[in-house]
């Protein structure tokens, strides 16, 4: 499958079926879907599945429990950010939060892209709510993705153009495509074919143990992408799904992504994609009809950008380097008279406790209920603190807004 740009410009779209049509192709035709074991580079993909697993699992248990909460919450619009830069697609994590807010520019092409994030990041939230789980490969979860995803897009955003003849065509929510495509120089399988693609794709990546599982979020990304079965928003689902996935067999958390790596490397990203869509190369390369150098090629680079992603976070959220980091903001804005004094010292608190009482603010300050409110609401204003009501406790927050001064390098500075 080629992934090379977005689908609406990619793909080539015949005329609609009465009846989709079913050419009969086997199920052969995509596999292998899993690395054999007696594949020359299986030991060396297993090794990285087992260090990803450990590095993630590591940085996981290094953070408290309300961070780690926070940390999420951004991960969502830093995955939504570099998934629509994917698509072609620039919306700023300020701007997703700002629609997260009902908050939506005037203009409408900037509007329609925020509320196409703003679809994201509530489909991912379902799913690190476990609304997905057990179900990331089957066709049913499959097509409730794209289904989800769909219905909350603005209408605009729902219609695609035939690139020869300027036929405007509708993308109905959680359906399989209806017409033959084009994707680049790939012809996926016929409309009438997929309910038994989709369902050879489910028996495969359904029951796996947690090496195989995790080698697994990458090779069924790519035959996800070389099946198509939607019209448009192959890509996003396929990500989404590989997110799913890993957060399921690692119990991620949701504090990393690999939508960040594949971003930063979407050239080799596509290029290794289109490779997997060749045929075997010669015997020494697999049993299946698709080239399973190929899927192993691209398998080591998804799990090394995760490692890397994995590091990446890591490092950025070491407790000392982000106590710097936040106390050094809170000192600027003391001075600077937009938040009290010691409002420091609550965020240092609560970066280590991971959450504080909100009656616990007085004694950690030494002060009245009255001053201790007044520090409360003002780092609450400035969306540096959450709480879920006026009685829960306080926990750290991570507005994009201050991103770049709290976590370095997660997004690009927002351009005026």
């Amino acid at each position: 499958m080629s992934d090379s740009e977005p689908d609406i410009k990619a793909d080539k779209y015949p005329a609609r079926s009465a009846v989709p049509a079913d050419r009969g192709e086997t199920i052969g035709l995509m596999e292998p879907l899993l690395i054999s074991e007696s594949s020359r580079h299986r030991t060396a993909l297993t090794d990285l599945a087992i260090e990803l697993a450990a590095r993630a699992a590591g940085f996981r248990r290094s953070l408290p429990p309300g961070v780690l909460a926070a940390l999420a919450d951004l991960v969502r619009a830093m995955n939504c950010y570099y998934s629509n830069l994917i698509e072609g697609h620039d919306t700023h994590p300020v701007d997703i939060e700002r629609a997260l807010k009902n908050d939506y520019s005037a203009n409408t092409e900037k509007r329609n892209l925020q509320l196409e994030a703003r679809a994201h990041i509530t489909v991912q939230q379902w799913i690190d709510n476990g609304g997905l789980a057990g179900r990331a490969t089957t066709p049913d979860g499959l097509l409730e993705i794209h289904r989800r995803f769909c219905e909350l897009l603005p209408e605009d955003l729902l219609w695609i153009t035939h690139p020869d003849t300027g036929e405007k065509i509708r993308i109905t929510p959680g359906e399989l495509r209806q017409r033959d495509v084009k994707v680049g120089s790939h012809v996926p399988v016929s409309p009438g074919a997929l309910p038994r693609f989709l369902d050879r794709f489910a028996a495969a990546y359904g029951k796996l143990g947690r090496t195989d599982s995790i080698l697994a979020a990458a090779t069924a990304h790519h035959r996800l992408l070389w099946i198509h079965p939607f019209l448009d928003g192959n890509g996003r689902v396929a990500r989404l799904m590989s997110y799913a996935m890993l957060r399921e067999t690692l119990d991620t958390g949701g504090i990393w992504s690999i939508a960040r790596g594949l971003a930063r490397n979407e050239n080799r990203y596509k290029k290794l994609l289109m490779a997997c869509d060749l045929p075997r190369r010669n015997d020494l390369d697999g049993r299946g009809t698709l080239s399973e150098e190929a899927l192993a090629e691209f398998t080591q680079f998804f799990l090394t950008t995760c490692i890397d992603q994995v590091d990446f976070m890591e490092k950025l959220v070491q407790p000392a380097r982000l106590r710097d980091r936040i106390l050094i903001w809170a000192e600027e804005e003391i001075r600077a008279d937009t938040v009290p004094p010691n409002s420091g010292a609550v965020l240092e608190a609560i970066l280590f406790r991971g959450e504080l009482p909100r009656g616990d603010v007085a004694r950690l300050l030494n002060v009245g209920d009255r001053q201790a409110r007044r520090v409360t609401s003002a780092l609450i204003d400035h969306e540096v603190l959450t709480s879920e009501s006026t009685r829960s406790p306080l926990r750290l927050a991570f507005p994009a807004k201050l991103a770049g001064r709290w976590m370095p390098g997660l997004f690009p500075e927002q351009t005026p």
